[in-house]
């Protein structure tokens, strides 16, 4: 019997498991992971070749080859950056006011039960209408064409903010309301020190929306009236029948939402990190 004892006693060693059968993603290496980022990429780019060479339509083809698309884009660089720094003088304060306002008003709605009763009923209405409805409008009310189109951006970015700002202050859970009370804060600490750093989570999403919303209007409302700018561009040539010209356009406007995206993407990564 004390045998049997001291034999159920015996520590047991733990079983091995290979680092390759534990987690299957670590033996694959970096190569691997790139052409998986990029394997749509590649699809597209065959596809792309091969109806450019097999589907040819004349010597001005609606769809030009990667090629040529690739050399009127490095023609079109000097225009493509002056359009670039043109878009941004309209992107840029449209979607900064934007930012500032929907965060300070979606917070102060968000902690306040009167102000949802006052506000939330006018941004279920205000909220849904396409801006791109304000444009022509916009254009006939203001003064230049810059500021209408900067009041389009900014609708287009404030409502994402501002309804995403107004979930995460609402989102706070009880113990902290409770725990700033007794702590006896001012409305101003607790909404610097307690509300936005708990809804920043809440508030990057409504950024990120509200920045693609920016460029697709940004876009839109160049096609207006602008004198520059992407989206310019790619009207100008497009009513010239120019359309390697207007698909680089497309192509390098992508590239900037792209890397203006992944901007925002890194300083939401730099400042939520207690969320990694």
């Amino acid at each position: 019997m004390s045998d049997f004892i001291a034999l159920v006693n015996l520590p047991v060693p733990a079983a091995t498991v290979p680092a390759s059968a534990a987690e299957p993603g670590l033996e694959r290496g970096w190569l691997s992971r790139a052409l998986e980022s990029v394997s749509v990429w590649i699809v597209l780019l065959l596809a792309w070749w091969v109806a450019s060479v097999y589907l040819p339509l004349g010597d001005n083809p609606l769809l030009p080859s990667p090629l040529i698309t690739a050399n009127a884009l490095w023609d079109s660089l000097p225009e493509l950056w002056a359009g670039t720094l043109s878009s941004l003088t309209i992107l840029i304060p449209g979607f900064a006011l934007a930012t500032l306002l929907g965060i300070v008003s979606g917070l102060a709605v968000g902690t306040s039960a009167r102000l949802q009763r006052i506000f939330l009923p006018f941004a279920k209405v205000a909220g849904p209408v396409p801006p791109t409805v304000y444009i022509p409008y916009a254009i006939a009310i203001l003064p230049t064409f810059k500021l209408s189109a900067i009041f389009v951006v900014f609708i287009g970015a404030f409502w994402p903010i501002f309804q995403n700002s107004v979930a995460g202050a609402h989102a706070l859970e009880q113990s902290y309301r409770d725990n700033a009370r007794i702590l006896g804060l001012t409305r101003f600490e607790y909404q610097r020190r307690v509300v936005f750093p708990a809804a920043l989570p809440h508030i990057f999403t409504g950024m990120a929306v509200g920045l693609a919303f920016s460029f697709i209007l940004l876009t839109v409302a160049e096609l207006f009236g602008a004198n520059a700018g992407l989206g310019r561009f790619v009207q100008y040539y497009a009513d010239f029948a120019d359309y390697p010209k207007m698909v680089a356009g497309i192509l390098y406007t992508g590239l900037v939402t792209f890397l203006a995206m992944t901007l925002l993407d890194r300083v939401r990564r730099r400042s939520l990190f207690w969320l990694k």
